[in-house]
């Protein structure tokens, strides 16, 4: 995980990652905190349903418990919105975070686990600050090591809505 960190925050500060597309959905303000909200999108998850998690002791360590809504997500074909969180420096990444937090911090990740999306995709996409809509099959992650709690798989950056 604190190589995970370290390449986000070095990734951050690359000048190929200042690099824009128009094709991203629009972000709206919110009002007195300055930080970007995602507008909800019909035909997307909503990150709302994916923080539907509990956490319980087992065994002395915490761990998921998903709402029903999510579990009958697992393995599914689904879009999510978020901000690209890169794990390379580099201009294209096939592989990053989704998150549903703007983030405010080169050195922070935006949020726990139930805000944060591991995905790989079947082809780079090109770093972008703004919103974006990607489309892949979503793991539930029960017991993943790198302690994330979702994964989309077979990604593809979303270009029309």
């Amino acid at each position: 995980m604190k190589k995970l960190l370290a390449a986000f925050a070095f990734s951050l500060f690359t000048p190929l990652a200042m690099s824009a597309d128009a094709t991203s959905p629009p972000a709206t303000g919110s009002p007195g905190n300055g930080f970007q909200v995602l507008p909800e999108l019909k035909g997307v998850v909503s990150w709302k349903t994916l923080g539907r998690v509990e956490e319980r002791k087992v065994e002395h360590r915490m761990v998921p418990k998903f709402s029903d809504e999510i579990t009958a997500l697992d393995g599914k074909e689904v879009q999510l919105q978020g901000f690209m969180l890169p794990l390379e420096a580099g201009k294209k990444q096939k592989r990053f975070l989704l998150s549903g937090n703007v983030p405010s911090c080169p050195f922070c990740l935006p949020g726990g686990p139930e805000s944060l999306v591991e995905i790989r995709c079947k082809d780079a996409v090109s770093f972008r600050m703004e919103p974006i809509v990607i489309s892949g099959k979503l793991t539930v992650l029960k017991e993943d090591p790198s302690g994330f709690w979702y994964r989309i798989t077979d990604a593809a950056l979303v270009t029309q809505r």
